[in-house]
């Protein structure tokens, strides 16, 4: 891990040997990437709004900057926090996870292999079918929880192996550990995303995945007002290089004001990842018990399918679930409709508690049940959502 130093005194005086590791996530989050800077001893990095930088008498970059589309302060210090929290070596941060997403796969050539779950988020699959499939990448889509199937599908020339867990809508798990070493036996990469568990709750590089991927619009942010995503890598690989040299040159990166925004959401995304854990998991048992609520999708609940590998690779459930209204698309959209405090809108993560009717926006074939409604849970106090729940579902 290398020195802050360029952003002001090195945390190498307080943790010998670069070795942040030591430090808990919650204090990750506030000092990797946030040390003093030098110019006028600001206590947050200020915002480096800079396309170009000067070069040295000898025609050098002194600071190792020069020009944003390469690298900018405020994108390093974001990258180092976050490779630091995820386990990994290094990290590259872009507009957005569909970015990152869409990085990662321009690395493949005509005729590689992929497997993918079957249930993901659907604008990463309409990508992979719409996009990279003509271009002659074979997807195979898989139940990554069943690992009979995995063992069938992985081949000795599959090139990546791509995992969401927890799922996006339907909340699956995945077990990381198992998938890694079934991956890894026949030399594939092992690929994870790891929005909606955020480094708080789970670390897949420890579990054994190579790349993790987040839309850090998400969690990170954690305020509904940012864009952007990022890839970490547990070693810097061929195809490291090759995601790297692809965010410098297509230019798919965040602004310094989103790597600020972001840095700056983090530094609280610990504690509101947990409230917001917290509140999912009441949320969860009270609707499994509603007589207008068919099944709710959460790994908290122990009768939930994932909720033992869940146990063992997180360390708390997270703040998303989706649950099943009674009825059809109709009623399900009713019951949003009758919501006064829960937003009606997409995204997740935020402090607002959002909920959204996912079927209705996704694409052709999804496999999206037409009753299932996605809730993310935001920081309202418990009981108010839960009035405004039972006025909805009455």
């Amino acid at each position: 891990m290398p020195a802050l130093s360029r952003y002001g005194k090195s945390l190498t005086l307080y943790f010998p040997q670069n070795d942040h590791d030591t430090m808990k996530k919650e204090t990750q989050a506030i000092h990797i990437g946030q040390a003093v800077d030098k110019a006028f001893a600001a206590v947050n990095v200020p915002i480096y709004m800079s396309s170009t930088y000067e070069r040295d008498l000898d025609g050098n970059y002194p600071q190792g900057h020069i020009y944003s589309r390469y690298s900018n302060p405020n994108r390093v210090a974001l990258e180092e926090c976050l490779q630091t929290m995820e386990g990994g070596v290094a990290c590259a941060a872009f507009s957005s996870g569909s970015a990152a997403m869409m990085t990662l796969l321009q690395t493949l050539l005509p005729g590689d292999h992929v497997v993918v779950s079957d249930i993901l988020y659907f604008g990463i699959s309409e990508l992979m079918k719409k996009i990279f499939a003509p271009l002659g990448i074979e997807f195979v889509f898989i139940d990554m929880r069943d690992l009979n199937q995995v063992e069938a599908a992985i081949r000795n020339d599959t090139k990546l192996v791509i995992i969401e867990t927890p799922s996006n809508p339907q909340i699956t798990i995945t077990d990381i550990k198992a998938v890694s070493e079934i991956s890894h036996a026949r030399g594939a990469t092992v690929v994870v995303d790891n929005t909606i568990a955020t480094p708080i709750l789970q670390n897949p590089i420890a579990l054994g995945a190579d790349l993790v991927v987040h839309a850090t619009t998400k969690y990170m942010g954690g305020h509904s007002d940012i864009l952007g995503g990022a890839i970490i890598a547990k070693e810097e690989t061929e195809r490291w290089e090759k995601i790297v040299y692809i965010q410098r040159m297509g230019g798919a990166v965040p602004s310094p004001f989103e790597c600020w925004l972001t840095m700056r959401g983090i530094q609280t995304m610990s504690y509101r990842v947990k409230q917001m854990s917290n509140h999912a998991q009441q949320l969860a048992q009270y609707l499994a018990g509603h007589k207008n609520v068919a099944q709710v999708m959460y790994p908290g609940l122990p009768s939930d399918a994932g909720h033992e590998i869940a146990k063992q690779q997180m360390s708390g459930f997270g703040g998303l679930l989706s649950f099943l209204v009674k009825g059809g698309a109709e009623h399900a959209i009713a019951v949003t409709n009758k919501l006064n405090l829960i937003t009606r809108a997409t995204s997740f993560g935020g402090t607002h508690s959002l909920i959204e009717h996912r079927f209705s926006v996704e694409a052709e074939g999804t496999l999206t049940p037409e009753n299932l409604l996605r809730f993310s849970v935001g920081l309202e106090h418990i009981d108010d959502l839960i009035v405004d729940l039972e006025q909805a579902l009455k």
